[in-house]
């Protein structure tokens, strides 16, 4: 083989491989910018606003549920 068969052999290696890393970077960067999106607020539908609504919702129910403790408990002391 000719020194000019072996570059073209090895430019045409080169071109694939890059073409592949130049492929994975690019789905590498559009899916994490999706993912990104999903950890912003906005307005209520991204993953961020659902996790902010349900530790809200949380912090209310353990509010209701302590009261309801103490009222549990002073029905109780109150009975004996």
């Amino acid at each position: 083989m000719s020194i000019e068969s072996w570059v073209g052999i090895i430019v045409g290696i080169s071109t694939i491989i890059t073409s592949a890393a130049l492929g994975v970077r690019w789905l590498t960067r559009h899916y994490f910018a999706e993912i990104k999106a999903e950890l912003r607020p906005n307005s209520g539908t991204s993953l961020k606003d659902q996790v902010t609504r349900l530790e809200a919702n949380h912090e209310k129910l353990e509010t209701k549920l302590d009261k309801l403790y103490d009222t549990l408990l002073e029905h109780i002391a109150s009975k004996k």
